[in-house]
């Protein structure tokens, strides 16, 4: 089996949402898994200089940004093709998602690779088969809330690709109740059967 692990938060040390990934794969990951690893604070690159809508510029007409966003954008593709299980960390930042893992999912989100469009105009996600994990965390956004635009949101994303079989762990509100919102968050993990 190919676990992605992909953390999303700006912090390296002390993160949370890392930590509980960490604790998440250290529970599902058996001697034969191979773990592929993605931190999106360390070379994300956001979608920028489009001529036309969608991931295309004709390769004649792209510079050196576009080239890298490409590289960037076929790699993070491959590695959500060859993937079994998905953990993503991701702390709500201002209700939202951190801009690096908006900038992931702009990049892997590609016509004919991880989506089509069907002859009545519908997407279909390509991505099947697949489970995810979504750890999400926050200091006082209650996870679902009316004020939570990530989870939701990241669902929806999911779907979009065809990943349809997702389990939200979290860790909200931690700042009303740290302690109580990490054992909460550590006995979501401690009952996770793959």
């Amino acid at each position: 089996m190919k676990i992605y692990q992909i953390d999303s938060s700006a912090r390296k040390e002390g993160s949370t949402s890392r930590a509980l990934a960490k604790k998440l794969l250290d529970k599902i990951k058996k001697p034969e898994d191979e773990v592929i690893y993605r931190d999106l604070n360390d070379e994300m690159v956001f979608v920028t200089g489009l001529t036309e809508s969608g991931m295309n510029i004709d390769e004649k007409d792209q510079n050196e940004n576009h080239k890298k966003m490409f590289e960037l954008s076929d790699q993070l593709v491959k590695e959500l093709k060859e993937s079994d299980v998905i953990i993503i960390s991701a702390p709500i930042y201002n209700y939202g998602p951190p801009a690096t893992l908006k900038a992931w999912t702009d990049l892997a989100a590609r016509v004919g690779e991880t989506f089509k469009f069907k002859p009545n105009g519908r997407r279909e996600g390509l991505l099947k088969n697949k489970k995810a994990y979504l750890i999400i965390t926050s200091g006082g956004t209650k996870l679902n809330s009316n004020e939570d635009f990530l989870t939701p949101w990241l669902k929806f994303i999911l779907n979009f690709f065809g990943i349809d079989k997702i389990e939200v762990i979290s860790a909200d509100q931690m700042a009303l109740d740290y302690e109580k919102s990490i054992r909460e968050a550590e006995a979501q993990i401690d009952k996770v059967n793959i």
